[in-house]
């Protein structure tokens, strides 16, 4: 049996810029990418902690140490600059995966530098 677990998550990352004009997803400034241990092009799952907005994509990089999160295309509809976001991936393991595996969670302060590592 193989179970879905949280394998990374980025607590209160403040939207930078928001561009209905993409095809869509969501930039992640490439140190928090690194930091939470997500790639471009992962799927994540994006809730909006300003307005209950949930929904999913896939991340693009941003500049390293730019502070950027970006949400672009029809996602823009749902979270705005200035917008508290949690940021989430998942993982499927094995069973036997399970009792070891630990997973990444990243606290941002208020310009999306590393508060906190867990």
């Amino acid at each position: 049996m193989r179970r879905t677990l949280l394998k990374s998550k980025i607590q209160k990352a403040v939207v930078t810029d928001a561009n209905l004009d993409y095809e869509g997803s969501l930039g992640l400034d490439e140190g928090l990418m690194k930091a939470a241990d997500m790639i471009p092009y992962e799927k994540v799952h994006v809730y909006n902690i300003a307005n209950g907005e949930r929904f999913s994509t896939y991340l693009i990089k941003e500049a390293e140490n730019s502070g950027k999160i970006a949400i672009y295309g029809a996602a823009a509809h749902k979270a705005g600059r200035g917008d508290e976001l949690i940021i989430v991936s998942f993982v499927q393991l094995d069973e036997d995966e399970v009792e070891f595996f630990m997973p990444k969670v990243i606290i941002l302060d208020g310009k999306n530098k590393i508060k906190e590592v867990r």
